[in-house]
């Protein structure tokens, strides 16, 4: 048995991870902002994500720390004061981590790092190919977000503690995250293609996901950066036919970019660009296989019995 001590995991990953992990007999402590309320799985221990304090006697006797601390990106329109909160709540959390983690006369192991894919910028739809964890950074807001994030913890490159960093796509569940969003027009009967629907979304089910996290966990020869998304990526177009079929709905309508980007704003690269990213460590390097490595086989499954 190990102790993870998991930080964000109140969160739609962090509570499917901890529930996970308590499956497989491992003991979860999560880090919690609030007070009064105990998480849904785990036991809890209090700490703000900016100051040290009484939750650093945990890291002496955790195995694992998992860092998955950060605002919902898509939860309110990108005003630079939001900007500023989702940048914030991802860096603080990583640099204080890691600073725990140095300090402790007891080191955890494994120190695991939730990033994104936006870190490889955004693609063109005309350009065909793929993306591995070997793409160079872009340079958009997104990308800059994710080299910071990721940052907040290289220090631990040079203290023999093992680093674990996860890129994921977008997560699919019926529980929360972007799906009941892009599924809820075509509840209405006026789902369709975005901006014309030749975007590339890298997505992953949420059960592959933590089944991922957790193999990585568990298994001490992995380390360093990995994908984790579907080895099946597909456009917009796509993904939104595939809800219609599932769900028994149309997809029919079609809505400009710029009708998008004026309600969104910013916040429009979210579901108007995107990129072709493959988990290829995970193919190549590991035995990890996916349990629904097609959009339809992860719909079909995230659906069934909820139309």
């Amino acid at each position: 048995m190990s102790l993870a001590l998991i930080s964000g995991g109140s969160g739609l990953i962090g509570t499917a991870l901890a529930r996970s992990l308590l499956v497989r007999g491992h003991r979860v402590v999560i880090l919690t902002r609030n007070s009064t309320k105990q998480p849904t799985y785990g036991e809890s221990v209090v700490w703000d994500g900016i100051h040290p304090g009484p939750w650093m006697d945990w890291i002496g006797k955790a195995d694992w720390v998992v860092n998955l601390a950060g605002e919902n990106i898509g939860a309110k329109p990108w005003t630079e004061r939001r900007w500023q909160e989702i940048r914030e709540s991802r860096v603080f959390p990583g640099e204080l981590l890691t600073e725990a983690v140095i300090r402790s006369p007891v080191r955890p192991s494994t120190f695991l790092q939730m990033s994104a894919i936006g870190y490889y910028g955004i693609q063109s739809p005309s350009d065909k190919s793929s993306w591995d964890e070997t793409t160079p950074p872009g340079n958009d807001r997104l990308a800059n977000l994710c080299k910071e994030w990721e940052s907040s913890s290289a220090k631990l490159e040079s203290h023999n503690v093992r680093r674990l960093i996860i890129r994921t796509g977008l997560v699919l569940s019926h529980r929360g995250g972007v799906l009941p969003r892009l599924v809820l027009p075509y509840r209405f009967f006026i789902g369709g293609s975005l901006g014309g629907g030749r975007q590339i979304y890298s997505w992953i089910h949420l059960d592959d996901l933590v089944q991922g996290m957790l193999f990585l966990l568990e298994n001490p020869e992995a380390r360093g950066l990995y994908n984790l998304t579907s080895p099946q990526p597909v456009t917009q177009h796509e993904f939104g036919c595939m809800i219609g079929r599932v769900l028994r709905r149309p997809h029919w309508i079609s809505v400009p970019a710029i009708i998008i980007k004026l309600i969104l704003g910013e916040m429009s690269t979210l579901v108007l660009d995107g990129q072709r990213v493959l988990p290829a460590r995970l193919l190549r390097d590991t035995t990890f296989q996916f349990a629904f490595p097609s959009i339809e086989s992860a719909l079909a499954n995230i659906y069934q019995n909820r139309i």
